[in-house]
């Protein structure tokens, strides 16, 4: 007999957050993530799949809501699914009454169109075949917004084991930072979370790529870190800031999500050292993979962002590619006229 099942909002974080941890959601679908997107101008809508017999979730997606640039929401928006949904994806019949029920409810509600971006890998039965269940039910292929490829350091062993698995002039740098006196430590006040943005803004100017303005890190450090989803670490020497990243937690995995460094003392390796205390703190935490987040998607030596490739592969991790990403267009007619009138703006 086939189980029926009921679409609903979850509006209880603790509910949200305990079905993620335990079923291996990731960080940009936990509830502090979409209070983070909201400050940002979107719309978090989380929805849940529950058994009707029996009220058990078996699947969730963080639904970020938002109108196109420049056109008032009532005339459409567009909804978007990072690193989601959260659902057994081998289990045809609880895929089937999620999309079914998701669909209907975002042309309820006047959506333009859905883009997602599963947490599946490609190249793997699971999501090769996922893939082929997409493109056969109305979806199509995107250009991605999250990072395409990444770096996954495996932390499921001793720290001699993962010390082993990196390249040697990483092992010798990081202790060559720790005997040069270079000290980590988490950031405790906004003063150092200030002082860390002071240095993100030099990094930016130096690598040339953007960032977003300073309430956007705040707001992610002072969501995020008081329920141990979120770190900001320090590097210091001799008291003067050189480098500090935000490590971000969820169930089972951490992630490097942003990082900034000064132009000063670099001989100190301490980046180095900062992603090594990132690795053992995750560990310690229960993190059993350690995500890099994203590398270039080619390997080309000329790819400006070459040098970061190098450093996060000298780490022994996987480089691993995700599915990509996927629309479903409700309304074809109104989305092409977005398109034509936003065009390049026109981004989630």
């Amino acid at each position: 007999m086939k189980q029926g099942y009921l679409l609903k909002k979850i509006d209880e974080r603790r509910v949200w957050d305990s079905f993620l941890e335990k079923h291996d959601g990731h960080l940009l679908q936990s509830w502090g993530w979409g209070e983070l997107k909201a400050e940002a101008g979107w719309q978090p809508l989380r929805l849940a799949l529950c058994e009707r017999s029996t009220g058990r979730i078996v699947a969730a997606a963080q639904v970020l809501c938002r109108g196109a640039p420049q056109m008032p929401y009532w005339c459409g928006h567009l909804a978007y699914i990072p690193r989601g949904p959260v659902l057994d994806w081998s289990h045809e019949e609880s895929c089937n009454a999620f999309w079914t029920a998701l669909h209907r409810l975002l042309r309820r509600r006047g959506a333009l169109a859905l883009r997602l971006e599963p947490p599946l890998l490609a190249g793997t039965e699971l999501g090769e075949r996922v893939a082929h269940r997409l493109l056969t039910s109305g979806f199509r292929p995107v250009r991605t917004i999250q990072p395409l490829r990444t770096i996954i350091v495996d932390l499921d062993a001793d720290e001699e084991t993962l010390l082993a698995r990196m390249k040697e002039k990483w092992r010798y740098n990081l202790r060559l930072a720790a005997r040069r006196g270079v000290r980590v430590r988490e950031a405790q006040t906004l003063e150092d979370v200030r002082a860390w943005y002071d240095l993100l803004k030099i990094t930016a100017a130096r690598d040339g790529f953007g960032i977003h303005h300073y309430e956007y890190y705040e707001h992610a450090w002072l969501i995020l870190a008081p329920r141990n989803q979120l770190d900001l670490l320090l590097a210091e020497y001799e008291g003067q800031l050189l480098a500090g990243i935000f490590v971000g937690r969820m169930g089972r995995e951490a992630l490097y999500l942003y990082g900034a460094s000064s132009n000063e003392l670099r001989q100190l390796m301490p980046n180095y050292l900062l992603q090594w205390e990132a690795m053992r703190r995750s560990r310690a935490a229960g993190a059993v993979r350690y995500d890099l987040w994203g590398i270039p998607e080619t390997e080309d030596e000329h790819e400006p962002l070459a040098g970061v490739y190098r450093f996060k592969r000298g780490w022994g991790g996987e480089v691993v590619r995700f599915l990509g990403g996927y629309e479903y267009v409700y309304r074809p007619l109104s989305m092409n006229l977005t398109r034509r009138l936003l065009g390049k703006r026109l981004a989630l």
